[in-house]
């Protein structure tokens, strides 16, 4: 990242007029500051080896020292939002953790970037608003269905992403940010670089000078201190029937489930004794990999990790974790303490279009997460002359009554025509609901400007009807507001973290 580009310290105010956006905070549940045995400890050198060169890392690296992590798998141009979002939050945390001590050990927030994932088909794709505000999307290529799962560690970009760049210097609105951003991106997105090497780059270009460690898992080093705790969960058998320990193997990354004296793999089929597997881990232990499950326990054997700043998935499945950090602490891991999970901030950008038409309107952030059509259609109804409003009301109610007299009347003489009479009745009260519906079709075409307004400004903060930090990555937002945007999304998350 040039020069440049790094994200200048402002206060709030400030930071809010250049970037010209509303952050409304959207909690996924209520935060409250860990408490936790974990105690202080050295990291071993192998750990410290593997995560990219910065201030986080020589804080890591300085004794005895706790940490705060969160952890994605790799994504293209960084990801979704919430990506930025998990990491500022364990920054946020982990210095509101150090207050607290009062002069304790150092918290450091380390990132995990998850490169051991083999999901190519989420990593290859990233999502972003374009010059006319709609929602775009670049991919680098579809991996065939029958290709083998390669983890993203060693699944190159390849020159396909040149062409997804290209498409965004195209699309992406003109502004005095964009080339950098641009920059930013290329300089970490290169053919040749792996996808999770490209992700840890630009997530440390965009905030390691904030504190943050991008700690590579997926690095050889990690790997082989790994090895023993991922030996010795293979006598696990997960609800499922298998092991929590992934193989690479002939068709890739592939789940191994004990068979008699040895293992097989779910998708090939292949055979590994156990010898075969220790040989396997002291030889090639990058192709041993943890499930979703053994992955925070292999983390806490690395790391003293006293919080971990989780979304809404990994809140539901860290509990399960817990039965696995005894198994992991019997190949050495004496004293692993489960981390306590901690919800991560979220939040919505609100740019100023947006904000100006739900000031004019009186609308919240609820209103239009609703379904598409209703809200216009309300809106819309508003423009109604008031006394059109209450004549359709008027001739509702006086046929329901008209009808119910009429009804009392036949009931008496033959009940058998009761039904006839509410079926009658039912069809006059739908048939001033169709020339309601009529008269408000041709209402919203004399406003389709405003119609327009709310499908824009719906697409913009719940862009296909999903939370926006969910779909849009970073890049798309700090092309038109700059590098202020993290200042300021820095200083929310922060607020965040203090009214724990």
């Amino acid at each position: 990242m040039s020069e440049g580009w790094a994200p200048a310290r402002e206060s709030g105010t400030e930071a809010s007029t250049r970037a010209n956006v509303r952050i409304v905070g959207t909690p996924l549940a209520p935060l409250a500051l860990p408490r936790s045995g974990v105690r202080p400890r050295k990291i071993a050198p192998d750990v410290i080896a593997s995560a990219l060169p910065g201030p986080g890392r020589d804080r890591l690296a300085n004794g005895d020292v706790l940490v705060v992590t969160t952890g994605q798998q790799p994504g293209l141009f960084t990801g979704p939002l919430y990506t930025i979002y998990k990491a500022l939050s364990a920054i946020a945390l982990a210095a509101r953790l150090e207050r607290a001590q009062g002069g304790g050990a150092a918290v450091v927030p380390v990132f995990w970037v998850a490169g051991d994932d083999h999901d190519f088909a989420e990593a290859s794709h990233a999502s972003f608003f374009d010059a006319r505000g709609d929602l775009a999307e670049v991919r680098l290529r579809e991996r065939p269905a029958e290709g083998p799962l390669v983890p993203m560690a060693r699944e190159p970009c390849g020159p396909e992403v040149h062409a997804a760049l290209a498409r965004l210097r195209a699309e992406l609105p003109d502004s005095e940010f964009k080339d950098d951003v641009l920059a930013w991106l290329a300089a970490a997105y290169q053919p040749d670089a792996t996808l999770a090497d490209a992700f840890a780059e630009a997530l440390h270009a965009l905030l390691g000078a904030r504190g943050l460690v991008v700690l590579r898992p997926y690095d050889r080093r990690i790997k082989q201190l790994a090895a023993p705790a991922l030996l010795e969960s293979l006598g696990v058998t997960l609800p499922d029937g298998y092991t929590p320990v992934l193989l690479e193997a002939r068709l890739g990354r592939d789940r191994l489930r004990a068979d008699g004296d040895g293992f097989v793999t779910r998708r090939s089929g292949e055979r590994f004794t156990r010898d075969a597997l220790e040989r396997i881990a002291r030889n090639e232990p990058d192709r041993l990999s943890p499930n979703v499950l053994l992955r925070p326990a292999l983390e806490a054997v690395l790391l003293p990790t006293v919080a971990y700043a989780a979304g809404p998935a990994e809140l539901q499945y860290l509990p399960d974790a817990a039965p696995l950090y005894g198994v992991v602490a019997k190949a050495g891991g004496a004293g692993v303490v489960p981390q306590a999970p901690v919800p991560r901030w979220s939040g919505v950008l609100v740019d100023a279009r947006v904000e100006k038409l739900m000031a004019r309107y009186g609308l919240s952030l609820d209103d239009l997460s609703g379904r598409p059509g209703d809200l216009e259609t309300r809106l819309v109804r508003e423009t109604l002359p008031p006394e059109a409003q209450t004549r359709f009301n008027e001739v509702r109610r006086a046929l329901e009554e008209q009808y119910g007299r009429l009804g009392e009347v036949v009931e008496g003489i033959d009940p058998t025509l009761a039904r006839p009479v509410q079926s009658a009745r039912n069809s006059a009260v739908s048939a001033t609901r169709d020339i309601e519906r009529k008269l408000l079709s041709s209402l919203k075409k004399d406003n389709e400007a405003l119609v327009r307004q709310i499908a824009r400004a719906r697409a913009s903060v719940f862009p296909r009807g999903e939370a926006q930090e969910r779909i849009v990555t970073v890049a798309s937002f700090l092309a038109r507001f700059g590098p202020s945007l993290i200042d300021q999304l820095a200083q929310e998350v922060a607020r965040w973290a203090d009214a724990s």
